[in-house]
């Protein structure tokens, strides 16, 4: 993990501490079910154990931490079963924001979507999983940022979080972006036509085949 410091002899925020650990999280840093230990990560990060403390305690109101009995605090493991509900959740809230960015994109925005998609075809045509997983993260995030829906986005990027090692398994499994990339074209159109209910749907059928694939994958 990277120490994170923004300025010689400056303790971080709670806030700071919140969201560094919850990318250390995201990215994978901090694997399920590691302790997390106050003095370890006060070291670490050049904060006050009582700021760690706050800070973990905030992310267990988030879901990516839980406190075990007398032992300190750990990353949160999500079930399958979990991580199919969550995934659920997040159909309904995306399929709100692509429903709000066809109501709201503009040309720019669209020819923006255009060239992401042509980007995505490419990347699957070269067999560069890895160039497909990062335009993959780049539509969702850019959709959800025409939506202008802060609620969601917030909601989504906790969502997310808590799935992380889900969402690694999907993009390294074979032939996944051969079924995801129609679904990810369908949605750009529908968006791009101003077409409120069908991007909309596009999305849930989208997050639907995700949930399955999780479920399937993971029997």
């Amino acid at each position: 993990m990277t120490t994170v410091s923004d300025a010689p002899g400056r303790a971080l925020s709670v806030q700071e501490l919140v969201e560094a650990l919850r990318q250390a999280i995201v990215r994978g840093e901090l694997v399920p079910k590691q302790r997390l230990v106050e003095a370890d990560l006060a070291e670490e990060y050049g904060a006050s154990r009582g700021n760690i403390r706050a800070a973990l305690a905030d992310l267990t109101v988030e879901g990516f931490v839980e406190r075990m009995q007398n032992r300190g605090a750990r990353v949160r493991a999500v079930s399958v079963e979990e991580a199919v509900e969550i995934t659920e959740v997040r159909g309904a809230l995306e399929a709100l924001c692509a429903r709000k960015a066809a109501e709201r994109i503009t040309e720019p925005e669209a020819q923006e979507l255009g060239e992401l998609a042509r980007q995505m075809q490419d990347a699957v045509e070269r067999g560069d999983r890895e160039s497909y997983s990062e335009g993959n993260q780049r539509l969702h995030a850019r959709i959800i940022e025409i939506s202008a829906q802060r609620t969601a986005a917030a909601t989504i990027q906790r969502l997310r979080g808590q799935v992380v090692r889900y969402q690694f398994q999907l993009a390294r499994q074979p032939g996944r972006p051969g079924v995801s990339l129609p679904q990810h074209l369908a949605i750009i159109d529908a968006v791009c036509r101003h077409d409120p209910d069908g991007a909309a749907e596009a999305m849930r059928l989208h997050l639907e085949s995700v949930a399955d694939t999780i479920r399937a994958t993971n029997p």
